[in-house]
């Protein structure tokens, strides 16, 4: 049983089917959570949809959301990431969500911090969360994760979206597929690379990704070039299955990665992905609530087990 969320590597397939269960069943109904529960949102680098939307899962749930803002907050004098967040167990805070620059950001703070703390993007380790709603996204199109091709195509190098999502789809048993630009890939992950030609010929879901130039030590230079090279061009979408559909975890970068005209076509699932992080980031905040006997709940629906 996992008391912190962290990585998708430390989740078993049973506890991340689980987990879609239970972000199914909130999705249908769910009740908040009677006593008083707070949550500090520790976000070190730039975001919104995950920030949104961890705030508007702790409130629907009933949680309460401790302020925090980097430029207001005491990390401008110096104050570390391990004290900041034994600020927050201090003061009363249940659980701790965290964005940081740094890949391992929370091995230090594990021996000594005693409240669950969530992953919420960690350099270009892993960004655990935005897997779980990319998985509940492909099952709800698929009904299934097993022998589905999921092409993951962009900035392989520097991205931890890439990294917890190859983890958990190989692991729940999809057709896991890379695609980079040379200079992005990165061929020491294990799985197959492909060019984006071949990517969208084969893939039942295509994952693009931007290219994230704040991670580059050596500035990777994208042309004017790069969608027609690299990126989804309407003449590309046209190759891909009937049923196929168009993934991104945003920021998109429309006209790079993807034709701007595609972010909304009928095969795009980019929204829905969005609205399903609501759910997910719920049924994470409360299977880690109730494994420290601080949550007790019940469902206003039926539970109904999500199977690879």
């Amino acid at each position: 049983m996992q008391h912190n969320f962290l990585s998708t590597q430390l989740l078993s397939r049973e506890e991340l089917l689980g987990i879609l269960s239970k972000a199914e069943c909130y999705r249908k109904g769910y009740e908040q959570i009677t006593q008083p529960i707070f949550a500090a949102n520790l976000f070190f680098e730039p975001s919104t949809r995950t920030k949104m939307s961890f705030i508007v899962a702790q409130r629907k749930l009933g949680i309460e959301v401790l302020d925090f803002h980097t430029d207001q907050a005491s990390v401008q004098k110096g104050e570390s990431l391990y004290d900041t967040v034994k600020t927050m167990e201090a003061i009363g805070a249940d659980l701790v969500v965290i964005r940081h620059q740094d890949d391992n950001w929370y091995e230090a703070l594990l021996p000594y911090v005693s409240i669950p703390v969530i992953n919420a993007g960690a350099g270009k380790g892993e960004h655990p969360t935005q897997s779980m709603l990319d998985l509940l996204t492909i099952y709800q199109e698929f009904s299934s994760f097993q022998n589905v091709n999921v092409v993951i195509a962009g900035d392989i190098k520097h991205s931890r979206v890439a990294r917890s999502n190859m983890y958990a789809l190989d692991k729940l048993g999809a057709n896991v597929y890379l695609c980079a630009a040379p200079g992005l890939e990165d061929e020491s992950l294990g799985f197959k690379h492909v060019s984006i030609d071949e990517a969208v010929e084969i893939a039942d879901a295509l994952m693009m990704l931007r290219i994230q130039h704040e991670r580059h030590i050596n500035n990777f230079q994208s042309t004017n070039s790069y969608l027609e090279d690299y990126g989804l061009t309407k003449e590309r979408e046209q190759r891909m299955k009937d049923h196929a559909i168009i993934m991104h975890p945003a920021p998109v970068n429309r006209g790079v990665e993807i034709d701007g005209d595609l972010v909304e076509c009928g095969r795009s699932r980019i929204f829905k992905q969005m609205e399903n992080g609501v759910y997910v980031r719920m049924a994470i905040m409360a299977n880690l609530l109730k494994q420290r006997g601080m949550l007790h709940e019940t469902f206003t629906t039926k539970r109904q087990a999500i199977t690879s």
